[in-house]
């Protein structure tokens, strides 16, 4: 009998055939139905790959799929839940973040070579997790049937079978061929793997259900698995995505400026990361959000923002490469207003630094010179949770720095942030806000500073996120999510399952 055999927290798998098939909405859906069934409840995922994170409590660093999935659970986060965070910052190779802390650097060849470590590090949270919540709810990653990683790959079955944990297998029918990918994925894995599921999800259905009644029929006579649910796509229920999917959707769109509503441009960067920073922009329809790739003229926006990068660096060079420099450069001079968040931040100063090769070779790069300032790369990581006072508004304003440098302005400015309780100040403000970067992700989750904000720009601005905060807001979203799933899947029969185990 193993260890884990000996807690009391039950644990149940949500695993894909492939990536982006839902899985994390999935997982989410769950943790707030079983939330609602008075469960004490906690997301997992062992490892996580995304430039998308946040920082808990503690001052420790994880994904933010499963900071929303927290929330979804109404409990905070910590890094036991994502206890391996891989944040890419080349085309092959990823920071490695460890129990919150980063311990280097990556190759993805040289990172598959040997996981036993990180699997036992993984395995100490989630026993963690199992001893202090009824039911964990497990996350996998990627697709479960890779067989070229099955040796290397302990986020899936590996976590599942040691967990004892029945699996819950999620297709996605929007991308076609779901009976291949239902069918196929487990004709590859052995069979002690395919033991393990005990529920398919098909998920993004559009349609009449009717249609598919044949089709469930068929997954259930060939597989010998129950299908829980046929869940239909829905456009109306607002989620923070982990990855580029709900990125995509914003993405150097056709539509023409919207003049009835605050247009925003935030430059889509290579490795941009944070991306959630401006979800409450897109939820609210007095706004309009476009993420820019391909370069356009500018002067049509109210206000271009320059996100967080996991490669500043790299991120300078395409901006040169791909002509937004000198675009940037220009709006700055005009009547807008152009922000920069962490990396973003670092870009519109005049140099970044890099002597100890944090993102490559050691050396220098100019930067865009929007005003003048100097950022140091640093091999220490800055992970804080902040509060302060956004000074030319008045407005308090929370948020989490998550950065590897060190600015320092080398002109006569207003910073943009007073630390609350301290003599320590945050970012640059200038020409009355026209120009402003800062180290705080998440500055747009404070209600009254985001309608405060959005009212200099345009005074008749009224935010559409309707009563309450946007942790409020957000808060109902889970619960629509889980109506959503709860009216499209079999939960009595999900309930058995973990009850029974395996």
């Amino acid at each position: 009998m193993n260890q884990q055999k000996k807690v009391a927290g039950k644990c149940i798998s949500v695993l894909g055939t492939g990536s982006d098939v839902g899985k994390s909405i999935v997982a989410t859906a769950i943790c707030r139905i079983l939330k609602n069934k008075g469960y004490n409840i906690s997301p997992y995922k062992a490892q996580n790959m995304s430039n998308n994170s946040a920082v808990t409590e503690d001052g420790g660093e994880m994904g933010r799929a499963q900071v929303v999935q927290a929330q979804a659970s109404k409990i905070e986060p910590t890094v036991d839940m994502n206890p391996v965070l891989l944040k890419p910052c080349s085309d092959t190779g990823s920071q490695v973040v460890l129990c919150g802390t980063v311990i280097g650097n990556k190759e993805a060849g040289d990172y598959f070579k040997d996981t036993d470590f990180l699997f036992k590090e993984a395995q100490k949270s989630l026993l963690s997790l199992r001893n202090k919540y009824d039911i964990v709810v497990m996350e996998g990653a990627g697709s479960c049937a890779e067989v070229n990683l099955f040796d290397s790959d302990f986020v899936n079955f590996k976590t599942a079978l040691q967990a004892d944990a029945p699996v819950i297998l999620v297709a996605d029918i929007d991308r076609g061929g779901v009976f291949a990918q239902i069918i196929g994925s487990l004709a590859v894995i052995p069979e002690k793997h395919k033991n393990l599921v005990k529920g398919i999800i098909v998920n993004r259905f559009r349609g009449d259900p009717k249609l598919f009644e044949k089709g469930i029929e068929y997954l259930e006579q060939e597989t010998k698995i129950p299908v829980l649910g046929l869940i239909p796509y829905y456009q109306d229920i607002q989620i923070d995505s982990e990855d580029g999917l709900q990125l995509n959707q914003f993405t150097d769109p056709n539509e023409v400026i919207d003049k009835n509503k605050i247009n925003v441009a935030v430059i889509k960067l290579p490795h941009i990361s944070n991306f959630t920073d401006f979800a409450p922009l897109e939820y609210d329809g007095g706004i309009q959000i476009h993420y820019l790739s391909q370069l356009r003229n500018l002067d049509n926006y109210q206000l271009v923002i320059l996100p967080g990068s996991k490669n500043v660096r790299g991120d300078i060079k395409w901006l040169n490469s791909s002509g937004w420099a000198g675009e940037i450069k220009k709006y700055a001079k005009g009547k807008g207003q152009i922000g920069g968040i962490c990396g973003g931040y670092q870009m519109l100063g005049s140099v970044v630094k890099d002597p100890h090769g944090v993102e490559g070779e050691p050396g220098d790069m100019e930067a865009l010179d929007v005003f003048q300032a100097e950022t140091t790369l640093l091999a220490d990581k800055t992970l804080n949770r902040s509060e302060g006072v956004w000074l030319d508004l008045n407005q308090t304003v929370s948020g989490y720095e998550i950065h590897m440098g060190e600015t320092v302005i080398k002109e006569s400015f207003k910073p943009a942030i007073q630390f609350k309780n301290s003599d320590k100040t945050d970012g640059i403000y200038l020409e009355n806000g026209k120009v402003w970067g800062t180290y705080f992700h998440g500055l747009f989750n404070d209600s009254g500073f985001f309608e405060t904000f959005f009212k200099k720009i345009d005074p008749s601005f009224k935010s559409h996120l309707g009563e309450g905060t946007i942790h409020q807001f957000r808060s109902s979203q889970y619960d629509l999510l889980a109506e959503h799933f709860s009216n499209y899947m079999d939960v009595d029969r999900m309930m058995k399952i973990i009850d029974e185990g395996l």
